[in-house]
């Protein structure tokens, strides 16, 4: 049975980023859909199917350079609010052996290490300095 997956969807897109994203909303707005009055509910439930179907689309598209143009042009337009989320994960992994300050001038953030008192900090970016408490 294994196989047989495997080999139907040889040449075909299979999911993505877009594809995922797509499909949790259309699951949110299906939990959404189940509170809502009944014409606003038909209304969002429709939309959520509408979703599942250009989810199965792109799954199973075998037009694969088109989907990862359109899967290119998602992560152009989220790579900001990725990095950022990125960078609150990477932060909240390293608080124990490391503080985050930012930059007065320029807002970079920077990382120190804790424990060594009030010590000067350096911005590599702007060359501005200032004392904290690490």
């Amino acid at each position: 049975m294994r196989e047989k997956l495997a080999r139907f969807m040889v040449g075909r897109n299979g999911s993505d980023q877009l594809s995922r994203f797509v499909s949790i909303v259309a699951c949110v707005a299906l939990v959404i859909s189940m509170f809502m009055d009944t014409d606003a509910r038909m209304a969002i439930w429709f939309l959520a199917i509408l979703g599942v179907i250009y989810v199965y689309f792109r799954v199973f598209s075998r037009n694969v350079y088109k989907r990862r143009a359109e899967n290119e042009k998602y992560l152009r337009a989220t790579a900001n609010i990725r990095g950022y989320f990125k960078g609150l994960r990477e932060r909240w992994r390293q608080r124990r052996d490391y503080r985050f300050f930012r930059c007065p001038s320029c807002r970079t953030m920077l990382r120190v290490p804790r424990g060594k008192g009030k010590i000067k900090v350096v911005c590599r970016k702007c060359g501005t300095s200032f004392i904290r408490n690490t």
